[in-house]
């Protein structure tokens, strides 16, 4: 009976983690689109992104999103942490694949790790902006607000004017590429959603879908390096 409870709880977490993976994944999307507005890809481009930082910061439906965002957030980041502690203690020998059912890749083994490069990305991300935007830390020095609003391209701007900075955002953004390419197939898996028929198109979906947001946040930073 302990054994049935135990296993109906890590398949109820496996759940969750997934369903919050999920929604940040669009919401992945939402944010990209807007980032590659810092890039000349329109003649009016820095008025695109400014008008779409300011509706995502300014809207009273996005200050709700953003709470579940986070919430979203914490809630995969601390189920992930969970069922990798209790794997490692169901497994003392290593990592096994006893079902043929279960997603494996060589991406796998490692989404702890590549867990760990986003927390760090997000730590970096959120000093350099959001907590800008909240007022715990000041702009850099030379960016100063436009109609009392900070400007975050600008900021954007003055970030990837360091080579430093553009080749660690690289690096972040790869482990990204690689966490997503897994966890994309997994959280239909997770969800139930795992049939001979569909699942290649799920994993070819997902394949496209990490390669393409890899490419499109590492595009930023590579404009500046070599534009």
């Amino acid at each position: 009976m302990r054994k049935t409870v135990v296993k109906l709880s890590s398949l109820s977490k496996k759940f969750f983690m997934a369903f919050a993976g999920l929604f940040l994944i669009s919401f992945l999307v939402v944010h990209l689109g807007i980032n590659l507005f810092i890039l000349p890809i329109t003649a009016d481009h820095e008025l695109i992104f400014a008008d779409a930082v300011h509706f995502m910061t300014t809207n009273p439906l996005i200050k709700v999103m953003e709470v579940v965002l986070f919430g979203g957030l914490l809630l995969h980041a601390i189920l992930g942490i969970i069922l990798q502690l209790q794997n490692w203690n169901a497994r003392p020998v290593g990592y096994k694949v006893s079902q043929k059912s279960q997603v494996y890749s060589p991406f796998t083994r490692f989404m702890i790790h590549t867990g760990v490069i986003i927390f760090l990305f997000l730590i970096i991300h959120f000093m350099n902006f959001y907590f800008v935007k909240l007022g715990w830390t000041d702009p850099p020095q030379g960016v100063y607000p436009i109609a009392g609003q900070h400007d975050f391209y600008n900021m954007a701007l003055n970030l990837f004017a360091n080579p430093t900075y553009c080749i660690l955002y690289i690096v972040l953004i790869l482990g990204l590429g690689f966490h997503l390419h897994h966890a994309f197939q997994s959280a239909f898996q997770s969800l139930g959603l795992n049939h001979p028929t569909y699942t290649p198109v799920i994993k070819v979906v997902g394949t496209i879908y990490s390669v393409l947001v890899t490419l499109g946040f590492i595009s930023i930073p590579l404009y500046f390096l070599f534009a």
